[in-house]
């Protein structure tokens, strides 16, 4: 199969940079959520690990709902 010559280089390169950027995002929600105390995350941080994997999704979400301002 030739997926790879469907998508032009720069869209190649866009979709290596959007996946970086979303490996990041996880990668800092986790480690915000690793360093945190647990009275300074909503809800149990165990229930927190599954969400984070969760595409774009989880990690925004873990930044908006579940850090405690």
């Amino acid at each position: 199969m030739t997926a790879n010559k469907d998508v032009s280089l720069p869209g190649r390169l866009l979709l290596g940079v959007v996946g970086l950027v979303q490996i990041a995002l996880a990668l800092a929600a986790f480690s915000d959520l690793w360093a945190r105390r647990d009275g300074e995350v909503r809800g149990s941080k165990p229930a927190w690990i599954p969400v984070i994997l969760i595409n774009w999704l989880g990690p925004l979400a873990y930044f908006v709902f579940g850090v405690k301002r």
